[in-house]
């Protein structure tokens, strides 16, 4: 792979890459919509990743091309970047090279080979993997000295400010910073870390990621409106995010509320006890008990938050049926990814259940695998 990645880039670029990096997709056990919200996230970072090539260049030209793009080199100015310049795929790792030159970071121009196999649209967050791979190339051929933290909050700034998506800081310190055989508790507040062990084949059970193929685009807007809700909901209840309301409070909250605002509170604090919830159950050996928290959390996003669509409920519904411990969508919304806790002898069944059903409803069918935690952003060669 890692050869392959080399060869590609001198066949694209005229001469051997520096280096190969390499930064995972992301699945979500539970938190959603919270990081926004200063709150708790507990991802767990994919065995798929986006691999960047990379070579310095002393001429300020930022030249990128992708393996799974239409054949051509976007060919960028350094100086020139700023937000709203580029708007194709590009846009994702020529913001980290803007974001790093705008916080006085003193780098040059490169050129990038990428490679990902990373499912995109899917809700695995492929654009983090993206800036967090291009982030710590850029970070090793500049020296720049970055930790992973660093590194990942460089990729929301570039998501944030030059592609113009307002997410949260999870997908990219899941992308940086989660570790092999451990899901990562993240305060998205203090950005205290914890990685809490996950050994699910211990367990007896296994992570089945269901890709619905409902592709979803958070620059759509719809993220942002749920964003600018949750701010305006915090607000009005004198709060610096919904993360301060504390869960016996919620009720009482919920009637000073307007009726448009009050679902997506009430997401956000029960989601916030789901995390700590699943984090107890992890803590005393209790896998299996997550389950029902994964459930519960699809239900608060169907429900109260609104971000679900018919094929990832048909995916929740049909797995629970065929057997699986709990599930939910995980990711932004509006389509993506579904994941099932499943023992180990029901994988098949189940996945095979799910596919069954979006037959019968007339969905495209779906892709499944299942996803063991793996490592962050790193250097592979």
């Amino acid at each position: 792979m890692i050869d392959q990645a080399a060869t590609d880039f001198e066949a694209v670029h005229g001469a051997r890459p520096t280096g190969v990096w390499a930064a995972p997709g992301r699945v979500n056990l539970i938190g959603e919509h919270t990081d926004y919200n200063d709150g708790f996230v507990l991802p767990i970072a994919l065995p798929h990743a986006t691999k960047v090539a990379a070579r310095r260049r002393e001429d300020g030209r930022v030249r990128v091309y992708s393996a799974q793009g239409d054949g051509t080199i976007t060919d960028l100015a350094l100086d020139g970047l700023a937000p709203g310049v580029v708007t194709s795929w590009a846009a994702y790792p020529a913001g980290v090279f803007w974001a790093l030159a705008d916080a006085g970071h003193a780098i040059g121009g490169a050129d990038l080979y990428v490679d990902s196999d990373v499912p995109t649209g899917a809700g695995l967050s492929s654009s983090a993997a993206l800036e967090c791979a291009t982030a710590a190339a850029l970070n090793d051929l500049y020296g720049l000295g970055l930790t992973a933290p660093e590194i990942a909050l460089v990729a929301q700034r570039a998501e944030n400010a030059f592609v113009g998506v307002p997410c949260g800081v999870m997908d990219q310190m899941a992308s940086a910073c989660c570790t092999e055989g451990a899901a990562l508790f993240l305060d998205t507040r203090t950005m205290e870390q914890r990685h809490v062990p996950l050994d699910l084949e211990a367990a007896g059970l296994r992570l089945l990621v269901i890709d619905t193929r409902v592709k979803h685009d958070l620059g759509d807007g719809a993220y942002a409106a749920l964003r600018a809700g949750c701010e305006r909901a915090a607000d009005l209840l004198g709060l610096e995010a919904l993360r301060d309301l504390p869960a016996a409070d919620l009720d009482a909250a919920l009637e000073r509320l307007p009726e448009e605002l009050a679902p997506l509170v009430r997401h956000v604090v029960t989601e916030n006890q789901r995390v700590v919830e699943t984090i107890e159950h992890l803590d005393a050996g209790r896998t299996a008990a997550l389950g029902p928290v994964l459930t519960a959390g699809h239900a608060s996003l169907r429900d109260d938050f609104r971000v679900s669509c018919p094929e990832t409920d048909l995916a929740v519904e049909a797995a629970v049926a065929a057997g699986a411990l709990g599930a939910r969508m995980t990711g932004g919304g509006f389509g993506g990814s579904v994941i099932a806790l499943v023992e180990t002898a029901d994988v098949e069944a189940v996945a095979e259940a799910v596919r069954s059903a979006f037959a019968t409803a007339g969905f495209a069918a779906p892709v499944a695998f299942t996803a063991v935690p793996s490592a962050g952003a790193r250097r592979l060669a």
